[in-house]
């Protein structure tokens, strides 16, 4: 078993860790009392004033939240000359997946799945929110608003994060952020939630682009692809089932501020689960950690190590915008916007626009739950696609098929009528091709780009994705929706321009080994 948290051999670092989480978790208890004073009146806290220990809870959460964070950085100990002199290795062998594989991917699912549960808590704290506060519906929507808005800022910061302080070191500091983000649930004010849903939303924005990456740098070749879909799908769903899981245990008994302290608990399972999780060995050898790199190599049964491509990257050059990757990024980050586009913006408005449209509220369920069971298996189609076939013609396809599906969408009532089979495909064709899209998204991202920005190019795609929902949602609060019709029409756009700069520019990634340098291990 490694040690609970990889950071320098300096002691003084790895009590400075520690002792920030303590502070953090101290710091969330203190505001309990407030929350269970509530209890008489159904756990309503609304206009009640923050007591003392409450405000030194929030100062020990400051306080520690920042001794964690300067504990994990680790610098640099490697200097690009060192590191352009790294031998490449070119050999094709490659293990299978090694027990502690398992224990990774186990581990990395389970933390999707409790990143997954932040924002899909808001689904139900919202009704509890809007009655507590006396909000009509639109002035609570700006509460999912901010939670998107962090999670954007989120997947920016964290990407740039684990390429300063390691992917293991910034799913820790998410860890100890999650904890001390759930003193929303002692918030008397709105504005209060809507501050800590923010800063929740920045903790979970990063997680899913960081475990990509940290997969890509440690699953062989041959199985990396399968598995880096199949772990993100899992993730995202259980992380939807738990939280309406808890919601259902929980929210009658204690209100649904219980909701927001879940992320107590989680956040210290997180931490608990990091010591199953390595730190990748990619980025210990551009830090120099020659050493640990080994021991984890070792572990995990690998010939080589992810270094060659990194080398541009070492040099001090711009990778992201460095004409050897920019189109990528380009096409990559097309392909997220439009994605967020639709998944936060079209989709959200087809159920209203079918009941405006003379549907009725039952009708419109069963055609969009019917849509939904179609495109139920193409998940595991999909995965398939992505290991077996191409990961790029995989991308390119599943917008292609969400291009086809907004395509679809602007003949409704048009030239399709709203009756029969046709709605029911037509939509299918969207949301196959919507969820199809994010499966293969970012892990095809982790895999484009070297090991010095593979943390930072991650979360730049995955923070567009959700850039994209930001519009989408500025324009419903501004009132501002067009027609269905209309709105599939011009996210066509966006969506076919993303799947041909894909195809042309996106290089092929399935069975390649990221990046080789010698570990000097044989079978």
């Amino acid at each position: 078993m490694v040690a609970p948290v990889y950071v320098s051999a300096s002691r003084k670092a790895f009590w400075l860790f520690w002792s920030g989480a303590a502070a953090v978790t101290l710091g969330v208890l203190l505001h309990l009392p407030m929350y269970l004073m509530g209890a008489p009146m159904g756990y309503r806290l609304a206009g009640m004033e923050m007591d003392a220990p409450m405000i030194a809870g929030m100062v020990a959460i400051v306080l520690g939240t920042a001794a964690a964070g300067v504990a994990l950085i680790r610098p640099a100990t490697v200097s690009p000359a060192d590191l352009a002199a790294l031998p490449p290795d070119e050999t094709a062998w490659e293990p299978g997946l090694a027990p502690a594989h398992w224990g990774l991917m186990l581990t990395l699912t389970l933390a999707l799945v409790i990143d997954v549960m932040k924002p899909a808590t808001l689904g139900f704290v919202v009704p509890g929110t809007l009655v507590e506060y006396g909000l009509t519906r639109r002035e609570v929507a700006v509460l999912p608003l901010a939670a998107l808005a962090g999670t954007t800022a989120g997947s920016y910061v964290w990407g740039v994060l684990a390429d300063r302080m390691g992917r293991r070191g910034a799913i820790l500091l998410a860890a100890i952020m999650f904890i001390g983000t759930s003193i929303c649930g002692a918030m008397p004010s709105f504005g209060g939630n809507l501050a800590m849903c923010f800063l929740m939303g920045l903790s979970a924005g990063g997680m899913l682009p960081i475990a990509y990456t940290l997969l890509a740098e440690t699953i062989p070749a041959r199985q990396r692809g399968w598995f880096l879909v199949l772990i993100g799908g899992v993730g995202l769903a259980g992380g939807y089932l738990a939280a309406s899981g808890a919601a259902a245990l929980l929210e009658p008994h204690f209100g649904w501020r219980v909701m927001w302290f879940l992320g107590l608990p989680t956040g210290v399972v997180l931490i608990l689960l990091n010591q199953f999780i390595p730190e990748s060995p990619s980025f210990l050898m551009l830090r120099g950690e020659v050493e640990e790199a080994r021991a984890i190599v070792r572990r995990y049964r690998m010939t080589t190590l992810s270094l060659h491509a990194s080398r541009p990257a070492a040099a001090g050059a711009d990778v992201l915008t460095s004409p050897s990757f920019s189109k990528v990024t380009i096409a990559l980050t097309i392909c997220a916007l439009a994605w967020g586009l639709v998944n936060h913006g079209l989709l959200l408005w087809l159920p209203a626009d079918l009941r405006a449209r003379g549907i009725s509220a039952a009708a419109s369920d069963r055609l969009l739950a019917n849509a939904a069971l179609l495109a139920l298996p193409v998940s595991v189609a999909t995965a398939f696609m992505y290991h077996r076939w191409s990961t790029k013609g995989t991308l390119a396809a599943m917008t292609g098929v969400m291009m086809a599906g907004l395509a679809g969408v602007t003949l409704l009532g048009w030239v399709v009528p709203l009756s029969g089979v046709a709605p029911t495909i037509l939509i299918a064709f969207l949301l196959v091709g919507t969820s199809g899209t994010i499966a293969v998204l970012l892990p095809y991202c982790a895999e484009c780009y070297p090991a010095a920005v593979r943390g930072r190019a991650t979360g730049l795609v995955a923070g567009s994705s959700k850039l994209g929902g930001i519009v989408a949602q500025l324009v419903t609060l501004g009132a501002l929706v067009p027609g269905l019709g209309a709105a599939a029409a011009l996210l066509i756009v966006p969506a076919t321009l993303g799947a041909v700069l894909v195809a042309r520019n996106g290089p092929e990634t399935k069975g390649r080994r990221l990046e080789t340098v010698d570990t000097g291990l044989r079978p």
